[in-house]
């Protein structure tokens, strides 16, 4: 898998800024992504040196369209912990 296909985006949320000054940042990632594989893709992407990873399943939901009952997509979310001094500008290109 290429780091592309492994990070699929960040999450930008209230609780996910406030992490941000802990140097902490969340992303959605690859299912089948392992913790190895999502630091280095990060490495590679953001030119910053990853800590640590957690990482956790996120289940989908129950929803419901009129008659029809289902569920939202399940995804795979990861918290990555950089070591001192690097920072992701996720609003770079902005």
């Amino acid at each position: 898998m290429y780091a592309h296909d492994i990070i699929i985006r960040p999450i930008v949320s209230e609780k996910s800024y406030e992490m941000m000054e802990q140097n902490r940042y969340t992303f959605e990632v690859h299912r089948d992504a392992k913790k190895e594989q999502i630091a280095a893709a990060i490495e590679e992407i953001f030119g910053v040196r990853v800590e640590k990873v957690n990482t956790m399943n996120v289940s989908g939901k129950p929803r419901r369209l009129r008659y029809n009952k289902g569920l939202s997509r399940s995804w795979k979310k990861a918290i990555i912990t950089l070591k001192a001094g690097d920072t992701i500008d996720l609003y770079a290109g902005r």
